[in-house]
């Protein structure tokens, strides 16, 4: 790989920081060991090709193009942690990564039983995870940063809201959310 090859790998996982949070290839492949997969496995639960899922990983490619892939590889996550935490058996695991598999996006803060807590209602990360999808799916975070910069003499809360939620990590909102409960 020549030197210019190595920095358009190192910006799209830079993008992918931005907007995902971490690089694709670490996320997708926490997913495989977490969930017992292989990549040929994952791309299709995913909805992509083996191909896309490899330059996705590689970084040769920075964004996920389809919504419903991004709410797919959310709900795999939130699966992910469910298995580690002993709430979902391997069995059960199998039979929900073909749900999500068969899902089509379907709405932004959809009500199902893999995306809420054990009282009901959504998980803040889950919703924290689906106002990040929606606006990372119309805009990328520099695109929503100066959004947020033009709003902030105006109104200066939602554009605190657009540099948290839009542009931050899923971590940070989270936190954000969780501060401002009090």
């Amino acid at each position: 790989m020549d030197a210019a090859q190595q920095e358009a790998t190192a910006r799209a996982r830079e993008l992918q920081r931005n907007w995902y949070g971490e690089p694709l290839g670490a996320l997708f492949r926490k997913l495989i060991d977490d969930l017992g997969l292989n990549q040929a496995r994952l791309a299709g639960v995913l909805g992509l090709s083996a191909p896309m899922l490899s330059q996705l990983m590689s970084g040769q490619r920075a964004k996920i193009g389809n919504p419903a892939v991004v709410q797919r590889v959310q709900l795999l996550q939130d699966l992910a942690a469910q298995v580690a935490d002993g709430s979902v058996s391997a069995a059960e695991a199998t039979e929900r990564m073909e749900e999500i598999k068969k899902s089509q996006g379907g709405s932004v803060l959809s009500n199902t039983t893999h995306t809420t807590s054990s009282s009901g209602a959504p998980t803040v990360k889950r919703v924290v995870r689906e106002i990040q999808s929606l606006l990372r799916s119309v805009a990328a975070a520099g695109d929503i940063i100066e959004a947020a910069d033009t709003l902030a003499p105006t109104h200066p809360e939602l554009a605190e809201f657009l540099r948290v939620y839009g542009a931050g990590r899923t971590s940070d909102a989270v936190a954000h959310y969780q501060s401002h409960q009090n």
